[in-house]
């Protein structure tokens, strides 16, 4: 049973993952407003139903990593050594998804996503929930000691910086930058 849901598992994988390339090849092409959810579907050679089983929206099909996302910030709190600080796990996080986010070929998805009211309300609604999802990571953490609203401020700093560094002129530069003050917050909530 193992080997057929490892095959299944992969299968699976890359249908999700053929229909969200086959999605931005056309979104760029076209533009994502000209794209309909049936046209990705044929195209990537699918059912709708198999489409919407994989992506609840087409908003979904741009940020088809956004629980990775969500996943590597939580893993940055709760998988980072016993005696290592939090601020640096979560900064080393912050580097490697603005290097993500920032890497050749990025730039038109970003113009795409600036450009379409309905994009940056669902990158919005993403942030949030990637916020709450790492304030509650941070706030189960016994070691950190903060109180909710100090776990909550400062996951939404961390993942602010994430679209504040990704739109500066040195991103690497940004990270560090914000994290310097990111971090003078944390300190300044320790009990």
């Amino acid at each position: 049973m193992t080997v057929q849901s490892g095959r299944r598992e992969r299968k699976k994988a890359a249908t999700r993952q053929k229909i969200a390339d086959t999605a931005m090849r056309l979104f760029l092409e076209r533009g994502y407003e000209a794209v309909g959810i049936r046209e990705i579907a044929a195209e990537a050679d699918v059912a709708v139903t198999t489409l919407f089983s994989h992506f609840a929206s087409k908003e979904a099909l741009v940020f088809e990593q956004d629980a990775d996302f969500e996943h590597r910030l939580a893993r940055a709190v709760t998988g980072r050594a016993p005696d290592e600080p939090l601020m640096p796990a979560l900064r080393r996080e912050m580097h490697a998804m603005v290097r993500h986010c920032t890497a050749d070929g990025a730039a038109p998805v970003w113009r795409m996503i600036n450009g379409s009211t309905s994009l940056r309300e669902y990158e919005e609604s993403m942030r949030l929930r990637h916020a709450e999802s790492l304030a509650a990571a941070v706030a189960a953490d016994p070691g950190l000691s903060r109180t909710p609203t100090a776990c909550r401020t400062i996951a939404r700093f961390v993942v602010d910086a994430h679209a504040l560094a990704r739109e500066a002129a040195d991103p690497e530069a940004a990270v560090d930058e914000i994290f310097g003050m990111i971090e003078a917050a944390w300190e300044s909530t320790a009990p």
